[in-house]
């Protein structure tokens, strides 16, 4: 059985009558994230892919920064010795020791939801004191950004389903899709990809191009800086703090992608005829 989705009795209603029939819709459970058996972060997502999940989000939260210092990772078990899906230990090694100390003891817990928001994060400059800015030769040419929508749906395989969930895909400069992660959450489809990238050693991801389903927020912009994506295209618009980010990281946003017509917010220099 799919764990991505959820299979249901619905009433559907029609021009003259309404009728009992089934229905599947999209998985959404919590997914807590303890590092060394301390309660870190709640982030609701759809199951799959958690352990990416997690990598990606450690990343984001700079708690990791290479994937050495993630020493494992399992499930935690029940009272019966049974795997409880929905509760995920981590523990670190290294530096990422005391980073996530500090982060425990200094900042918050992180609590994020389905439409996540800055988780913590007050400001650009608290990002950018952080990391380095994007930068980079890679361009993407106009055709090849044109065709990223297509790819991407065609790829939602669980979206076939149930029509209610996100996706980020990731592109090479061809156009080329090498990685795909659903959720319900944009956010957590794109920690599933770059957590996946960065636990096989290919982080910074600068040959490559973001591509997500609906808005760009400011934590997308956020988790590609991270990352080191230099190219980040959505179907839909971008926020105002999303193309502020993207310009101060040197990062080529777009937005509106549909076909051959795009906007361009921020790195127009990437984008080549």
């Amino acid at each position: 059985m799919n764990p991505a989705v959820h299979y249901i009795d619905i009433v559907r209603v029609g021009p003259s009558a309404r009728a009992s029939a089934p229905d599947v819709v999209a998985a959404e459970e919590p997914l807590e994230i303890r590092l060394a058996g301390q309660p870190f972060v709640v982030i609701m997502r759809t199951p799959g892919a958690d352990r990416d999940l997690a990598t990606g989000f450690l990343l984001s939260e700079q708690i990791v920064r290479e994937f050495g210092e993630v020493s494992r990772m399992r499930y935690c078990t029940d009272e019966d010795g049974r795997d409880t899906d929905n509760v995920l230990n981590v523990w670190l090694t290294g530096d990422a020791v005391a980073r996530a100390q500090a982060a425990m003891a200094g900042r918050r817990h992180v609590t994020a939801n389905s439409a996540c928001g800055v988780c913590g994060r007050r400001s650009i400059d608290d990002l950018m004191a952080g990391i380095r800015r994007v930068d980079g030769a890679m361009t993407a040419s106009r055709e090849v950004i044109g065709m990223l929508p297509d790819a991407l749906r065609a790829a939602q395989r669980t979206f076939d389903e149930t029509g209610g969930l996100h996706a980020a895909g990731l592109f090479d400069r061809d156009g080329t899709l090498l990685r795909v992660a659903e959720d319900v959450g944009r956010h957590n489809a794109v920690d599933k990809v770059v957590g996946a990238e960065f636990a096989s050693g290919r982080v910074p991801l600068s040959e490559h191009i973001l591509f997500v389903s609906g808005r760009t927020s400011f934590e997308i912009i956020q988790k590609a800086v991270v990352a080191g994506v230099h190219v980040v295209a959505a179907v839909s618009a971008p926020s105002s703090l999303a193309i502020e980010l993207a310009r101060e990281a040197n990062v080529t946003l777009l937005g509106f992608v549909r076909g051959r017509t795009f906007n361009i917010y921020s790195g127009a220099e990437r984008v080549v005829p």
